[in-house]
C-alpha cells in the first residue's frame, strides 16, 4: 500500500489545539484579561498542535510524533532568531508592542511564549503544504550555480545585514526589507556548501516547490498573525516611515509582502542550526 493510500489517525492533540483556539476566541469576546494579554501565543499554540496532527494524518509522520527532538530544538531556535530581528528593530523601530503587562516577569514570559511559536508555525505549515504536492508539477529551466555564485550571494547577504546597522536610523528605517532577505542570501548558500537542503540547489535543478510552499506558508501565517494580533489587547503595531495605508488589521497592505521572504528566512536559519546541532551532538 502506498503512503498516499495509507490511513493514519488524526492525533487527539490536534482536536485539543482546535479547542484551544475556539475557547480562546470565546474568552477574548468575554473580555477575559489573561486571554486578552496572551491571546496570540495561546492561539498559535493551538494552531501548531492542529497542523502537526494534520501532518501525521496525511504522512504518518509529524514533529510531535516522530521528530520530537527537532521540534523541541526549534522552540529556542525560534526565540533566538526572533531576538535577532528585535535587536535590529531597536535601531530601525519599525514596530512596537502596546498594552504590555507591567510585571516584568509576566511580560518576559509573554515574549518568550510568543517568540517560540514563530518558526514552528512557518515550518509546519510549509511541510503541510508540501504534503499536498501543490507545487510539485511546476518546474523552471535548470541553470548552473557555481561555488563562486554561492560565495557571491553570501557576500550580498552579509552586506544586506550589515548596511542597516551602520546607517543612521533616519535612513535605516527604510531598509528592513534588506534584513528580511539578508539571512536568506547569507545562509542558504552556506547550507548548500554544507550539503544541506538549499533552495539555491533546488533552483539549479529546476525545482521551485519548496520555495513556493514557503511563500504560501508565509502568506497563511502572516494573515493569521495579523488577524489574531488585531483582536488582542497586548499586541504589536507598525511604525513604518512609509506606506502606512491602506491597512489590513494592524499591518500596512504592502507589509504583507514581507511575510514571503520572512518564511524563507525562518526555514534557512532552521536548516543551518539543525545541521550545526547534529554535528555537535551526533
Amino acid at each position: 500500500m502506498s503512503k498516499k493510500n495509507t490511513r493514519h489517525q488524526f492525533k487527539i492533540y490536534g482536536w485539543f489545539g482546535l479547542i484551544i483556539i475556539f475557547v480562546a476566541e470565546i474568552l477574548l469576546i468575554l473580555n477575559n484579561k489573561p486571554v486578552k494579554t496572551f491571546f496570540t501565543p495561546i492561539v498559535w499554540t493551538g494552531y501548531i498542535l492542529f497542523i502537526d496532527a494534520l501532518l501525521y494524518k496525511i504522512n504518518g509522520r509529524s514533529y510531535l510524533v516522530n521528530r520530537r527532538r527537532e521540534f523541541f530544538l526549534m522552540l529556542p531556535v525560534s526565540l533566538f532568531c526572533w531576538l535577532i530581528f528585535e535587536a535590529y528593530n531597536l535601531h530601525l523601530q519599525n514596530w512596537e508592542y502596546i498594552n504590555l503587562p507591567e510585571n516584568m516577569v509576566i511580560r518576559i514570559f509573554g515574549y518568550v511564549w510568543s517568540f517560540i511559536t514563530i518558526t514552528p508555525g512557518i515550518i509546519l505549515t510549509s511541510d503541510l503544504i508540501d504534503s499536498w504536492e501543490l507545487f510539485d508539477r511546476f518546474k523552471m529551466r535548470k541553470f548552473t550555480i557555481s561555488k563562486t555564485t554561492l560565495n557571491f550571494w553570501i557576500i550580498i547577504g552579509a552586506l544586506f545585514l550589515l548596511v542597516p546597522i551602520f546607517l543612521p536610523r533616519s535612513s535605516a528605517q527604510y531598509l528592513f526589507a534588506l534584513i528580511w532577505m539578508g539571512f536568506v542570501f547569507l545562509l542558504d548558500p552556506v547550507n548548500a556548501r554544507l550539503g544541506e537542503h538549499s533552495l539555491f540547489i533546488d533552483l539549479r535543478s529546476g525545482k521551485i516547490n519548496k520555495l513556493f510552499s514557503l511563500f504560501l506558508s508565509g502568506v497563511i501565517c502572516g494573515v493569521l498573525w495579523e488577524f489574531w494580533n488585531y483582536w488582542a489587547q497586548t499586541k504589536w503595531i507598525y511604525t513604518l516611515p512609509f506606506l502606512q495605508n491602506p491597512k489590513i488589521f494592524e499591518m500596512p497592505l504592502a507589509g504583507f509582502l514581507g511575510f514571503l521572504p520572512f518564511a524563507v528566512e525562518c526555514y534557512v536559519m532552521w536548516v543551518f542550526v539543525w545541521f550545526v546541532w547534529r554535528k555537535i551532538f551526533r
